[in-house]
Parts: structure tokens; sequence; C-alpha cells
């Protein structure tokens, strides 16, 4: 998960830094930006996780790089770097909000199948991010990206004008996710069920492909030495068998690997 995360967020600076397509000023700032706020969404997810829960958490941890990230992509290249962190506190804040309480809370969430919790790290982090853009853009980074003269964020003399923009723009993405996504869902379940039934997902992994994710030694999670040929040593040591022995527990589940 950490080398996935690591992965994605090198990536997300690339193309945040991409977007003008040109090594210039705006790309730069991108970067910056786009750095600052997944570290500063970070820090606040993995805080809020202390502060409520006792203890951090990766899983937390990734989520908060995640929604930072996500945040900072509509005005990556419009903001100032004191405005990135004001947008990762918000990030790490807002979407820990709707997945840890409001979800919980939400008889429609809940009846959602959203296993990476996609809603919150996207959705609510990208709305976020496009009327923080809209508050918080700068009229000179704006003016080197847009042809359109005049355009500015709430903060800086353009009212709400920018702010209404973004919302129709949202607004408009959220319609046409609504209607496409539902088409395509319509005709996939044409040919194959959209949704497992309630007792093979209770099962999980092994019922859909015969075997556990990320098992090793066909143990699932843990090792269970009663599985496998352990025995002693003579100084009363646990060894373990011969090595045809313990590759013939190395295969997945109901599988022996013989050599």
């Amino acid at each position: 998960m950490i080398a996935g995360g690591g992965l994605l967020w090198m990536g997300w600076a690339g193309f945040n830094g991409g977007a003008p397509y040109a090594a210039n000023i705006t790309a730069s700032i991108a970067v910056l930006n786009t750095n600052v706020s997944a570290a500063t969404s970070l820090l606040t997810w993995t805080c809020l996780d202390v502060i409520f829960f006792g203890k951090p958490s990766v899983i937390g941890a990734v989520q908060g790089m995640m929604t930072g990230l996500v945040c900072i992509t509509p005005g990556a290249g419009l903001v100032q770097t004191w405005a990135a962190v004001v947008m990762g506190i918000f990030a790490g804040s807002v979407p820990w909000f709707t997945m840890m309480i409001l979800h919980k809370k939400s008889a429609l969430l809940m009846k959602v199948d959203d296993t990476l919790a996609v809603f919150h790290t996207h959705a609510v982090a990208g709305l976020l991010g496009g009327v923080l853009t809209g508050l918080l853009a700068t009229p000179e980074l704006m003016m080197m990206e847009s042809s359109v003269p005049g355009p500015k964020g709430a903060f800086y003399g353009g009212g709400i004008k920018q702010v209404g923009k973004q919302l129709a723009g949202a607004a408009f993405v959220i319609v046409w996710n609504l209607v496409v996504t539902t088409l395509i869902l319509l005709g996939i379940g044409l040919f194959v069920p959209l949704r497992m039934p309630d007792d093979q997902l209770m099962i999980g992994d092994d019922a859909a492909h015969g075997e556990e994710a990320y098992a090793l030694w066909g143990d699932g999670e843990k090792f269970d030495a009663t599985r496998h040929d352990v025995s002693r040593g003579a100084g009363g040591e646990r060894e373990m068998g011969t090595a045809e022995q313990r590759l013939a527990g190395m295969g997945a589940r109901g599988v022996t690997i013989q050599l």
C-alpha cells in the first residue's frame, strides 16, 4: 500500500505539473503545490485518527494523501503555496469527517458498495478543491493560463462569480457521471451480474476466486504452524521439515506443489 501510494503521489505531481504542456512558472508552482497539499492533508488525516481513535493508521495516511492530491488538482497552478496548505488542511479534515463519521450515520451511503471509499476521496475532495480554487485562485496565475480577461478568486476581489462557475462545472460533471455510468452499468448488467450474492460477499475472495488475496503459505493473513511440518530440534527449537515438505505447503488453498 505504501509503495502504491508513493507511486501515485509521484505520478500525480507529474500530471499536475504537466498540465500546462510546458516547463514554465505554472508547471513549477503546480508541482510544489501538489506536494505541499498532499503532505498537509496526510498529516491532518493522521492527526485526526490519533485524536479520535488513539493511534495513527497507514490506511488513513494513504487516504489523506489521496484527498490532498485530489483537492489541489483543480487549482494546482492557480493558487499560492500558502493556499495549498489551507487546501491540504480542508482535504484532510472534510473527507475524513464524511468517511469516518457521516458515512456510518447515512443509511444511503451504508447501502453503497464503495470498498475503496472513492466517494469520499474523490467526489468530496474533488468538489472541495473546485470550490476552494474559486476562492483562492490568484489573478496573476489565472491570467497565465486563461485567455479570458479578469478571472480571480473570491478572496482577491472576484466575488462569488468564479465560485459559481466552479459549482456549475461540478454540477455538470455529477450529472454526466450519473447518466453515463448508469447507462454503462445497465449495459454490463445484460451480460454479467453487477453484484455478487450476499453469501459470497461474506466469504470474500475465497468464494470469488478460490483463494485468498495475499495469502502466504496458503494460510491467509497469518502463518499457522499446525498446517506445516514444524518439528523440534535436538535443543528443543522448532525446525521446518525438508525442502520438499516446505514447498508442498506453499501452494494456494487446496493446491500442492511438487518439485
